[in-house]
């Protein structure tokens, strides 16, 4: 098969309207898998799990049952909630014993991969380092599991076996991989070293091709225990202990107690509103306020007063992320550990929106200190039935297939998210047992008008709140149809001070941007985020998908 080119984009994709439910995410089988639930008297709930289950085998890259899941919505009866379902740091997760673990490991490199940013010959002083990108200290306890559950207990209408099954049968029966995710696999060649994990994620060592069929037996048998036997055989159970086993024979901490305690919480969203239209996002310890703090400082300065096409419009938008970054990143972490400032307030925008000039501010800083968080990598999928549910649902390991360690034989790749914790104990987002570390993920709604709701999202680490913000000012400022709006060109922000654009932006556009004090750089479209989106308008359901990813929308 010819390798396909993933920098093009030649196809024209149409907003997507069905009458009866719709599900939009990033592989096409998955949203066939949300589909069919709905087609079965499952809602949008059930179908959400469905997609989720079935991503975690057709897009096993980007998420898994040893990660972590979050969900926005606004349920038929217009109650308007979150789910956060993502656990933390062991009991015996320390600073000291994290150091002391690091200090006596005979090749810590193994644990700070190079393209990271560290090379063999700068470990001798391991007082230098931050908290390990890979291995067992990397994993918190994983939320997916149980999240699915009380999702499907408490909002959706079917069994969560019922939601669980199309999973089932891709992993066990198989399926052809797809351009995108077939890319991505790659990286699982050099990252899992031990046999186990080799035998469940590769092909005699190797990635499979676009178009293989790929079959994930182990895993699959460990969906058909939580269908059969419920979540509580990943946290209580004989799969509980395998997880437990493997990261304490690599010097971990986990134990069968951190996972037993683990519970899924329901929260209040956050919300805000630009120019009519209001946004939810999750709270703390996630990094909803950043997208909220930035569309109020983007309001306060009428960023989206300007033309589309100007470089006006993507320097003031860049100039109010830069802002939100830098206060976001200083100040979100688990609020049970530390208070959180206003962030999403009025009064705090206006404040900061007199930092804004003509030109570039460099006087802003942003990022968690050794949180590799920047281009991590999640799934996001978004469903919408003719009840009046909308959701936005989001499963992810943080970067990949994760820590690199997969439990035994049971085809769980387990999550580096802890990877997102500081070891300076004066950090706000220092790692502490028992602390839920910074988050990345944020699902979304918006409700534009009455009876007129979105749940959607951007998935991609720092990009997130950046393309919230791209995808609203679309929808809001510029009149788009949902796919225009995830199809236009986006920028991005960076973490050492650079704005970031797609190869197809304007080359006067860039050029501009340059003129107004903007190191621009040009990175390929898989840096730039996945965004899902779906909406009810007066009973009318409508969908999108990420062009920059294999994905589909699809209704009945």
């Amino acid at each position: 098969m010819t390798k396909p080119d993933l920098d093009r984009f030649t196809s024209r994709r149409s907003t997507v309207y069905a009458p009866n439910g719709i599900v939009a995410t990033s592989q096409p089988l998955a949203a066939q898998a949300g589909v069919s639930i709905l087609r079965e008297g499952g809602n949008a709930f059930d179908a959400a799990v469905a997609t989720a289950a079935a991503l975690n085998v057709v897009e096993p890259t980007s998420t898994g049952l040893g990660g972590d899941v979050f969900a926005l919505y606004r349920t038929a009866d217009g109650e308007v909630g979150a789910m956060r379902s993502c656990g933390g740091a062991p009991a015996d997760a320390t600073i000291e014993n994290v150091r002391s673990a690091i200090e006596a490991r005979d090749d810590p490199s193994e644990w700070y991969p190079e393209n990271r940013g560290y090379a063999v010959d700068e470990m001798d002083d391991t007082d230098d380092l931050g908290m390990p990108f890979l291995g067992p200290h990397a994993v918190t306890v994983p939320g997916t599991a149980r999240g699915w559950e009380v999702t499907v207990k408490e909002l959706g209408t079917l069994s969560l076996g019922d939601t669980l099954q199309p999973a089932i049968d891709y992993a066990i029966g198989g399926y052809p991989v797809s351009e995108v995710i077939a890319s991505h696999w790659t990286g699982a060649e050099s990252l899992f070293t031990s046999d186990h994990a080799r035998e469940a994620y590769l092909n005699g060592g190797e990635a499979p091709g676009v178009g293989e069929t790929m079959t994930l037996p182990r895993l699959g048998e460990s969906l058909r225990r939580i269908a059969e036997e419920g979540a509580d055989v990943l946290y209580e159970g004989d799969i509980a202990e395998k997880i437990a086993n493997e990261i304490q024979s690599q010097g971990g901490f986990l134990t069968v107690n951190d996972l037993a305690e683990f519970e899924p919480e329901f929260i209040d969203p956050v919300s805000t509103t630009y120019r009519g239209a209001e946004i939810f996002e999750l709270p703390p310890n996630n990094q909803g306020l950043i997208a909220l703090e930035a569309l109020n400082i983007a309001e306060e300065i009428g960023a989206g007063d300007h033309s589309l096409d100007s470089p006006e419009r993507v320097h003031y938008f860049a100039e109010a992320m830069k802002l939100a970054f830098h206060d976001g990143h200083r100040y979100i972490t688990d609020p049970e550990y530390e208070e959180i400032p206003p962030l999403a307030s009025d009064s705090w925008a206006k404040k900061r929106a007199e930092r804004i000039g003509i030109d570039a501010n460099h006087d802003v800083s942003f990022g968690v200190p050794d949180a590799h968080a920047e281009d991590a990598d999640t799934v996001l999928l978004c469903v919408a039935d003719d009840e009046g549910n909308v959701v936005s649902y989001i499963n992810s390991r943080f970067a990949g297939f994760g820590s690199g360690l997969v439990a035994g034989d049971t085809g769980i790749a387990l999550q580096n998210r802890g990877a997102s914790f500081s070891l300076d104990p004066d950090h706000p987002n220092c790692l502490e047992p028992g602390k839920r570390p910074f988050h990345t993920l944020v699902p979304a709604l918006a409700n534009f008008g009455e009876d007129d709701w979105a749940a959607f999202g951007v998935m991609g680490g720092y990009m997130q709140p950046q393309g919230h913000a791209q995808v609203i000012s679309n929808i809001v400022d510029y009149d788009m149809p949902l796919q225009a709006a995830l199809d236009y060109p986006r920028w991005r922000y960076r973490e050492e001070g650079t704005l970031a654009v797609e190869g197809r932006t304007d080359g006067n556009l860039s050029s501009k941007l340059v003129r107004k004090g903007h190191d621009v750089r040009v990175l390929p479209p898989s840096l730039f985020g996945g965004a899902q989106i779906v909406r009810n308008e007066n009973g009318v359901l409508s969908g999108a998908t990420e062009p920059r990813k294999d994905g589909a929308a699809i209704g009945y």
